[in-house]
């Protein structure tokens, strides 16, 4: 489990955010969420299949993370996806070169997350972005 002062290295060293899961429907978790992050300076790509070419968030919803690789460099993919998805999704982010995987409260997948940091990857299960910006006052 990373400490403050991990989650706090990597929330202020990442720049640029795939978000998967993202919805276009305001009341969803993945959608307040993005626009915490943009609001803060992130640069947050949506990742949705269903949504795919749609604008949000000043950028075109991608269908995949190779996708949003294709549009800028990833520095962390936020996974807002049930926990039997995470591990496709965490491996496409090592594909991908991304530097962080992080996954969302309620997703935790210890495989992938072995996977991810075997590869080089730092990760985070279980927890939320939105939620540790303020309680770590960045």
């Amino acid at each position: 489990m990373p400490s403050d002062a991990d989650i706090r290295d990597i929330l202020t060293s990442v720049k640029t955010i795939a978000l998967v899961g993202w919805s276009p429907k305001p009341d969803r978790p993945s959608h307040r969420v993005a626009e915490f992050l943009k609001h803060k300076g992130y640069r947050v790509i949506p990742v949705n299949p269903g949504q795919a070419g749609q604008q949000a968030l000043g950028e075109t919803v991608v269908a995949t993370l190779a996708e949003a690789a294709a549009v800028a460099p990833i520095d962390m993919v936020d996974i807002f996806r049930r926990s039997e998805e995470a591990g496709a999704v965490a491996d496409e982010a090592v594909r991908i070169g991304a530097k962080v995987v992080w996954m969302q409260i309620g997703v935790v997948d210890e495989a992938a997350a072995s996977r991810a940091r075997n590869a080089g990857l730092r990760v985070v299960m279980n927890r939320c972005p939105a939620i540790e910006i303020p309680h770590l006052g960045i």
